[in-house]
């Protein structure tokens, strides 16, 4: 992934119900959900998601197909996983990365 389409991607995700739009498409899975069911899931009225799908479409993380009278939107995994790619590029230098959680001072039944 280049670095203008990271910041685009990371940009669309930088907002509070873009981000809940997303997370919520990621869950849906490849069957993804119209638009309705989106809105009705995060609580996001129709007229704000319309903008904030279109933001996330333009990103190109959300990916849209027409199902009858439904537009059915999924997350687009592949642009998903490109992402976290590039932000895990070269992860630690090639060194073993410490573990996630240490902590920085003993329990005290760790120090008992």
């Amino acid at each position: 992934m280049e670095t203008k389409a990271a910041v685009a991607a990371l940009a669309a995700l930088a907002q509070d119900s873009r981000l809940a739009v997303f997370r919520t498409l990621v869950q849906a899975g490849p069957s993804g959900l119209a638009a309705g069911k989106i809105g009705e899931l995060t609580g996001i009225p129709p007229s704000s998601l319309s903008f904030h799908l279109k933001e996330l479409s333009h990103a190109g993380m959300v990916d849209s197909q027409q199902a009858g009278r439904f537009v059915i939107y999924t997350a687009n995994f592949s642009t998903m996983n490109a992402l976290l790619g590039f932000l895990t590029e070269n992860c630690c230098g090639g060194n073993p990365c410490s573990p996630v959680c240490t902590p920085a001072c003993a329990t005290e039944k760790e120090s008992t």
